[in-house]
C-alpha cells in the first residue's frame, strides 16, 4: 500500500511540472512582446480611407463634390466623425431617444427633415452651455429665445424646453432662409449670423456656401452636418455595431397644468410619485426649486409615467 501510494505521488508531481511547464510556454508565446502586440493591433483594429460617396446633398441641395477642394473637406468630417467612435455611439443612442420628438417639429414648419443634424453638431443632442452664453439642444442665445417669445430668466429657462427650442430654431431658419436663398446657406447662417453669412457673400460677389471663404468653424459647418447625416444613416457602412435594446429610449410623460406658483418642488414631484431628480431631468427648463409664476402664466410640467423609474 505504501509503494502504491509513493507511485501515486510521483504521478501527481510529475502532471503538476507538465502542467506548469506548458503554462509557461503559453506564457511565453503570448507575452506583451512589441511583435505580439504588433500582431494584435493589425488583426484586431484597422483603420481604412474612407470613400466619400459619389452623391450627398443636404436638404435636397447637391454638394458639388467633382470640386476637389469640397471633396477633401467632405472627406475630413467622414474621417473624423467616423473614427471618433465613442461620441458617434453616443450620437445613435441619443438620437434614438430625441429625433422623435424634433422631426414632427420640422415637418409641422416646413423645415426639411436633415436639420434634425444641426442639433446633433449644435450639442451632441445635450443641453450643452457654450461659452458665448447659447444654451441647450439647439443652443440659442438669450436675446434670440426673448426675440422669439421664450421666457428666458433664472428662474425660468425655455431654451433648455426642447419642444419650445426646436419651434425657435425653425422660426430662425426659415427667415435666413428667405434671407438668402438657399437651406444651405440658411444651415450657415444658424452658426455665423444672417448679417454675416450676406456680407461674405456681398464681399465674395458669389451666391453658394460652397464658394465661399469662410472662418474655420463656419467653414466646417454645412460638411460636419452633412458627415452626422451619412454616418448616422449608415451605422454599418460606417463600422458602428448596436443592438435596438443598446439605443436610448424615451420615457413616456404625461403634462400636469400649474398656473400659480409652487414654493417646493420636491414635494410637488412627490405627489407624483417621483422625486426632484427626475422631475428635473424632464422638465430641464425650470431652473430653481420653486416656480415664481407672479403673472399666472400656464405652464405644463412633463411627469413621467409609472414604472419607468422602479
Amino acid at each position: 500500500m505504501l509503494q502504491i501510494m509513493k507511485t501515486i505521488q510521483r504521478i501527481l508531481a510529475l502532471f503538476g511540472l507538465l502542467s506548469l511547464c506548458l503554462l509557461f510556454t503559453y506564457a511565453l508565446q503570448d507575452a506583451p512582446t512589441d511583435e505580439n502586440i504588433e500582431k494584435k493591433i493589425i488583426n484586431d483594429y484597422n483603420v481604412y480611407a474612407l470613400q466619400v460617396p459619389d452623391h450627398l446633398d443636404f436638404a435636397g441641395e447637391a454638394m458639388p463634390l467633382k470640386n476637389p477642394d469640397i471633396l477633401e473637406r467632405m472627406d475630413r468630417e467622414l474621417l473624423v466623425n467616423t473614427y471618433w467612435q465613442s461620441n458617434g455611439l453616443l450620437m445613435f443612442k441619443r438620437a434614438e431617444k430625441y429625433f422623435p420628438v424634433i422631426e414632427p417639429i420640422l415637418e409641422r414648419y416646413g423645415v426639411p427633415n436633415d436639420f434634425k443634424y444641426l442639433a446633433v453638431i449644435e450639442s451632441g443632442l445635450t443641453n450643452a452651455v457654450s461659452p458665448a452664453g447659447a444654451r441647450g439642444f439647439w443652443q440659442i442665445m438669450k436675446a434670440t429665445g426673448r426675440e422669439n417669445g421664450l421666457e428666458v430668466n433664472t428662474n425660468v429657462d425655455e431654451r433648455y424646453h426642447l419642444e419650445k427650442a426646436t419651434e425657435v430654431a425653425c422660426k430662425y431658419l426659415l427667415r435666413a432662409k428667405a434671407r438668402l436663398g438657399s437651406w444651405t446657406l440658411a444651415a450657415a447662417a444658424y452658426n455665423a449670423g444672417n448679417a454675416g453669412v450676406s456680407k461674405r457673400l456681398r464681399e465674395q460677389n458669389v451666391s453658394s456656401y460652397y464658394d465661399l471663404l469662410l472662418g474655420q468653424e463656419t467653414g466646417r459647418y454645412v460638411f460636419r452636418i452633412v458627415a452626422l447625416k451619412e454616418i448616422l444613416s449608415h451605422p454599418d457602412k460606417y463600422g458602428f455595431n448596436f443592438r435596438d435594446k443598446d439605443l436610448y429610449q424615451n420615457i413616456p410623460t404625461y403634462k400636469v397644468e400649474v398656473d400659480s406658483a409652487v414654493t417646493n418642488f420636491s414635494k410637488f414631484a412627490k405627489t407624483f410619485g417621483v422625486n426632484y431628480k427626475i422631475l428635473k431631468l424632464h422638465n430641464p427648463w425650470l431652473r430653481e426649486p420653486h416656480l415664481n409664476n407672479k403673472t399666472g402664466k400656464t405652464y405644463y410640467i412633463e411627469i413621467p409615467e409609472k414604472g419607468h423609474y422602479n
